[in-house]
């Protein structure tokens, strides 16, 4: 009998946590500035990891230049460009269905195969395009349930799902990335690493953007689903998901991932009774055919390397 593996259920666990963040914890943050809420999240969870990162720092010495770079592009790209998109999106949630930002950031596989075609030269797979096709059009619908954009109307359902599509561009150049920075060390040092440079890169922002002065603000109610965020869907989540990542192949992790999208209309559904209109739902249906068929295609016609988001 084929030993079935646990491991798929660290990633599902860690996307159930993110599509509860996305639903409950985040938008709870939306008086703040975006990048004084990325900061925070990113900042604190780091003080609390810098004792473990500590405890192996010898693991630090092993890591080359090249690694080093590929974690602060993964940090600059999913941890800080990424992290900003979604949170963005998500700020819409008084004038949109939430879930619809998060059905956008699932096109992120294309974007992650497209970007190793142009940027590792690797092989695209057979009908890649015809499945991706699909993909688009299903995030079409679910951004236009009308069919006919109309943006006189006040709607932000296009606006909001528009940063659940840079989010998807953000971390699928990371997914890129981190096919070279995990391979280095092991998935703890991975996590801390990426929160380490997140939050420096976050503090340069939020400097440059003046809003630093936005944390003396941040009332107790809002301090409280920080914490919630960092040991649920910040770093604890991170965690499980690269401890899953580290044994199991891309493709399967990009199928595990769909219950992000998914948790979210069901958390959408039981918390707000909001849901999806039928057209919406319609798009969701091709939008995650689209992207397992293009996984499937993945795992068939390449040798996926370990990759993070």
């Amino acid at each position: 009998m084929k030993k079935i593996s646990l491991f798929p259920g660290f990633i599902i666990l860690a996307a159930v946590l993110w599509g509860l963040d996305g639903v409950l914890f985040r938008p709870a943050l939306y008086s703040l500035p975006v990048p004084t809420v990325v900061f925070i999240e990113h900042a604190v969870a780091f003080l609390f990891m810098l004792p473990f990162l500590i405890i192996e720092r010898k693991k630090l010495a092993s890591i080359t230049k090249g690694g080093y770079f590929a974690f602060f592009l993964v940090a600059l790209f999913g941890g800080a460009l990424g992290t900003i998109a979604i949170t963005k999106g998500l700020f819409y949630v008084h004038f949109a269905p939430l879930s619809a930002v998060i059905l956008m950031q699932k096109l992120q596989p294309i974007f992650a195969i497209l970007l190793a075609w142009l940027w590792l030269k690797e092989k695209l797979p057979k009908q890649f395009a015809l499945y991706a096709g699909l993909a688009f059009v299903g995030a079409y619908l679910i951004s236009f349930p009308n069919i006919i954009p109309n943006f006189s109307t006040g709607d932000k359902t296009a606006l909001a799902a528009m940063f659940g599509l840079l989010a998807a561009i953000s971390w699928g150049a990371s997914t890129v990335f981190s096919k070279r920075a995990l391979n280095e060390t092991n998935f703890r040092v991975g996590t801390y690493l990426r929160y380490g440079f997140t939050t420096i890169i976050m503090l340069l922002i939020m400097l440059g953007t003046g809003t630093q002065n936005a944390i003396n603000t941040v009332s107790p109610t809002q301090w409280k689903y920080f914490f919630l965020i960092i040991f649920s869907s910040g770093g604890v989540a991170m965690l499980l998901y690269y401890f899953g990542l580290k044994h199991v192949k891309a493709s399967v992790s990009t199928i595990c991932e769909l219950a992000l999208p998914l948790s979210s209309i069901v958390f959408e559904y039981f918390i707000y009774h909001r849901t999806l209109t039928p057209i919406q739902f319609l798009g969701a249906g091709i939008l995650l055919f689209g992207i397992v068929m293009v996984s499937r295609l993945k795992e068939t016609d390449t040798t996926p390397q370990q990759i993070t988001n």
